[in-house]
């Protein structure tokens, strides 16, 4: 764990968390929701008002133009805010043992490091340089379609999601969905209520499912339901970096 997480609150609440529970849920469905919040509602608020500060972002993204869905999204640049980099060196220690069972499984190289500062190293060798973490902001009418996160040849198998708006109060509509491919089956598809405050770890590309022969990969996607009304905020948190 790095050392500039060491006392924060977040850390604490992430901490706290029964990394046990959520793992067993992880391996059952590909993704599970944290019990209680891991930001407060003034986080969440300081979070989402970043969105209009451009100069703290690489890129912006207008879904409708690439025919991801509708809405937009901003990739955050360097320096990330101190509370986006204390939420990535929390995670990151409490997923990385995941990570690497899950290779293990699945009979799968595991190249990330012992400590998150290490990472970008090497994703810079494999020529990954730009940073990933994303905050999205939906509208009334807009959606996200069913899609992974692989922005080059290293990819960390797992990531983070936090609601910074409240369902039911702010928004309607855009439920986090997910859908797993089963072999020679039709898929499955899973749809969470993404609580203010509260983190859903999910797979990035595919999990461990167990078969006659031991364990297969179960390929799933994520995207976003159709926002019915208000204004839907989320960041995202993912572990490489991009090309």
């Amino acid at each position: 764990m790095t050392s500039i997480a060491t006392t924060t609150p977040a850390l604490r609440r992430i901490d706290a968390v029964d990394w046990a529970e959520l793992t067993a849920e992880l391996d059952e469905f590909g993704s599970a929701l944290t019990p209680r919040p891991v930001l407060t509602p003034a986080e969440c608020r300081s979070v989402s008002a970043l969105y209009d500060d451009v100069a703290r972002f690489r890129s912006t993204i207008d879904m409708a133009r690439y025919r991801f869905g509708r809405g937009q999204y901003r990739y955050f640049d360097h320096p990330l805010p101190d509370l986006v980099r204390e939420l990535r060196a929390a995670f990151y220690p409490r997923l990385l043992p995941i990570a690497r069972e899950w290779a293990r499984r699945l009979n799968r190289p595991a190249p990330w490091p012992d400590t998150l500062d290490a990472w970008p190293e090497r994703c810079r060798a494999a020529g990954q340089t730009r940073p990933t973490p994303i905050l999205l902001r939906y509208g009334a009418g807009d959606w996200n379609a069913l899609h992974r996160d692989l922005y080059g040849e290293l990819v960390f198998p797992l990531q983070v999601v936090i609601g910074l708006d409240e369902p039911g109060a702010d928004y309607r509509g855009g439920e986090f969905l997910m859908t797993e491919q089963r072999a020679r089956a039709q898929s499955r598809g899973f749809s969470t209520t993404l609580l203010q405050g509260h983190a859903l770890v999910f797979t990035t590309r595919d999990r461990p499912v167990r078969s006659v022969r031991g364990w297969a990969n179960g390929p799933m996607r994520h995207g976003v339901s159709t926002v019915r009304s208000g204004r839907r905020h989320t960041l995202g948190l993912v572990f490489h970096d991009a090309e």
